[in-house]
C-alpha cells in the first residue's frame, strides 16, 4: 500500500494531465478566434505542463 505522500504526488499528477488534455482538447478549441482568449489557455497549459514535470521528477525518486 502506498503512503499518503505518494498517494497525493500520483493522485495530482493524474488531477494535472486530465486538465492539461480537457484545456488542449476542448477549451483550447473553444476559445475560437479570440487571442487573447487563446493565449490565457496556453500559459495554463504551461503551468500545468510544468505542474506534470515537477510531479513526474518527485515521483521518479520513488519509482526509479
Amino acid at each position: 500500500m502506498l503512503d499518503n505522500h505518494k498517494f497525493n504526488l500520483i493522485n495530482q499528477l493524474s488531477q494535472e494531465s486530465k486538465s492539461l488534455w480537457r484545456i488542449e482538447k476542448t477549451y483550447m478549441e473553444d476559445a475560437g478566434d479570440n487571442d487573447e482568449n487563446i493565449a490565457i489557455w496556453k500559459e495554463i497549459a504551461n503551468e500545468k505542463r510544468k505542474s506534470i514535470e515537477l510531479l513526474e521528477k518527485q515521483l521518479s525518486n520513488y519509482i526509479g
